[in-house]
């Protein structure tokens, strides 16, 4: 069976470290990228089963980056679990079109039950 992959962009290293500890527990193998602009190459490299998105990733911006990417016929498919401090993160994952967000701060509980959740289908 072929381990499933989640790639992740969050340009804090202390958040990412949380991120790889919860995935990797899940049995996820963990790729990451601390900025966004080469958004479309990562994924097509990774091919990865998860995404995970920082609203505030350097370069374009979480909104920007997974916009490309349900915007693109071949990935548009991967489930992309957005997350931001901003107090608007339900609106602004809706502006972005990802499948399910989730509020930082976060526990690790709340985090485990959000990538189950947007594995399943659609949360929002």
């Amino acid at each position: 069976m072929k381990q499933k992959i989640a790639l992740v962009f969050e340009d804090d290293p202390h958040v990412l470290e949380i991120y790889e500890i919860v995935l990797q527990g899940m049995g996820f193998h963990v790729n990451s990228s601390m900025t966004s602009h080469d958004v479309l190459e990562r994924v097509e490299k990774s091919r990865p089963d998860l995404i995970i998105m920082d609203n505030w990733i350097p370069d374009i911006g979480g909104v920007q980056a997974t916009q490309l990417l349900k915007q693109h016929d071949t990935y548009n498919k991967i489930p992309v679990l957005y997350v931001s401090a901003n107090t608007e993160v339900e609106s602004l994952s809706k502006m972005a079109r990802a499948d399910a967000y989730l509020a930082k701060p976060f526990s690790l509980d709340e985090l485990e039950g959000q990538i189950l959740a947007v594995l399943e289908g659609p949360a929002i």
